[in-house]
């Protein structure tokens, strides 16, 4: 299609009826849910030698979360054991809900390779309704 084409073809929906009801009720489906949503982050970090991608295929696939997020290598700054440590790592923002969320933790430590790793439980102030409802039939099991 070129872009005259595509431009033709534009023009002639921006009357429909179709459309404008379909957007309507796409816009009415985008409202922000209520302070109560079972949607949580779950914020760990691997690192940077770890393979990140396969931790988050494995919560995938046991339907222990929606969604994975891997972040770019970053460098952590910490106290461990009496010393300040340095360490290479990879920040990853899981998208769970609550009732997935003592499974998750559960799986998690037999997963994750450090002694002590990050777990740390974000609940959400509003999670728009099309995304919560993704998030938790993702996670059914």
């Amino acid at each position: 299609m070129t872009v005259r084409e595509y431009r033709r073809s534009a023009q002639s929906t921006r009357g429909s009826p179709k459309v404008h009801v379909e957007i309507r009720e796409y816009q009415r489906q985008i409202v922000t849910s209520t302070p109560d949503t079972p949607v949580v982050l779950v914020l760990t970090t691997l690192g940077s030698d770890t393979d990140a991608t396969s931790f988050a295929r494995t919560l995938i696939v046991e339907k222990l979360a929606a969604c994975v997020s891997i972040l770019p290598q970053i460098t952590s700054v910490y106290r461990w054991k009496g010393s300040i440590e340095e360490a290479r790592e990879q920040q990853l923002l899981i998208k769970t809900t609550t009732v997935r969320l003592p499974a998750l933790a559960e799986r998690f430590r037999t997963l994750h390779p450090y002694e002590l790793p990050e777990f740390v439980v974000i609940g959400p102030a509003d999670v728009e309704q099309l995304y919560e409802k993704w998030v938790a039939g993702s996670v059914e099991s």
